[in-house]
């Protein structure tokens, strides 16, 4: 003896309604598995360190007129600085736009 789906149906019904869960008879994907998860926001927060202020931060802070110095800046200035001495350094970039002469844009034959 088989019970008539409609009645299944209407217990299913009543079941969500008292375990507050969705009712989805079809078995539609819908989402409700993750959406039930924790949110994973916080956690991933508490993970990394808190930022501390740099540097470059109290020098916008406080303006220009602030005399500091950066060890890792200096450091980087000196290695450039020593490169272009032994004339390894990066190329100097063009001042003015290149010109075009009248004729020289074709295509040869």
């Amino acid at each position: 003896m088989s019970v008539p789906r409609a009645r299944l149906l209407d217990l299913m019904k009543a079941q969500c309604q008292v375990f507050a869960t969705n009712f989805n008879p079809d078995g539609v994907r819908m989402g409700n598995k993750v959406l039930r998860q924790r949110l994973r926001g916080p956690a991933l927060a508490a993970y990394y360190p808190r930022r501390v202020a740099t540097i470059k931060d109290v020098r916008q802070e406080f303006g220009p007129g602030l005399d500091t110095w950066e060890d890792t800046e200096e450091d980087r200035t000196e290695y450039i600085d020593e490169l272009k001495e032994r004339g390894k350094g990066a190329p100097k970039k063009k001042s003015a736009p290149p010109t075009t002469k009248p004729g020289a844009g074709g295509k040869r034959r």
